[in-house]
């Protein structure tokens, strides 16, 4: 499945893209996300956890960078693995481009995602809803941390897991946006 986030960043493409390059650092601004080891410059172990309501999914796996492309602020990054209890597995391909706009730099992300097994039974709308909880989370981390930086300060903490009550009730909030607002479309089709 193909999911599109944007948003927005305020600080200069230039600082962001540099951000973006220090692989240790931004990946604990995705919720649940950490870097386990790095295998060079390019490749990264780590692991993912998540909870949405009763439900705590751990993926251990792997993350390449693929393509960094400067003059475009383009960076594409592989990564793929498996649920720790054997629900299932997921690759996605993440291919974020970066440009001025806004606040500072607009974001552009496409992720393209390959679920199998258990983990595989949540539909696009959910996986997608929860995805865009978690780029609006990643974007103010990423500021943040751009900012503390500036400031000759130390990271930010960021949450330690994707979950709980308030990614769920974000979430139902978004399906029920998408739900109501196709209703609304059809009601003015068949006006």
């Amino acid at each position: 499945m193909l999911l599109e986030n944007e948003f927005e960043v305020a600080a200069s493409p230039d600082k962001v893209w540099a951000f973006f390059q220090d692989v240790p650092a931004l990946a604990p601004c995705l919720p649940g996300a950490a870097i386990t080891q790095v295998v060079d410059d390019d490749n990264y172990k780590g692991e993912v956890t998540s909870k949405v309501g009763p439900v705590t999914l751990k993926f251990n796996g792997t993350a390449e960078i693929q393509e960094r492309n400067a003059a475009t602020r383009t960076i594409v990054i592989a990564a793929a693995g498996g649920e720790a209890k054997g629900k299932g597995q997921a690759e996605m391909k993440i291919t974020a481009i970066l440009q001025p706009g806004g606040k500072g730099t607009r974001v552009k992300v496409k992720q393209d995602i390959v679920m199998s097994g258990a983990i595989a039974q949540y539909g696009r709308g959910m996986v997608g809803d929860i995805m865009t909880v978690m780029m609006k989370s990643f974007a103010n981390a990423v500021e943040a941390n751009i900012q503390a930086k500036e400031r000759g300060q130390g990271p930010v903490a960021v949450k330690s897991s994707v979950g709980g009550i308030g990614v769920a009730i974000s979430a139902a909030k978004l399906a029920l946006k998408r739900v109501f607002g196709r209703l609304l479309g059809l009601r003015a089709w068949y006006s």
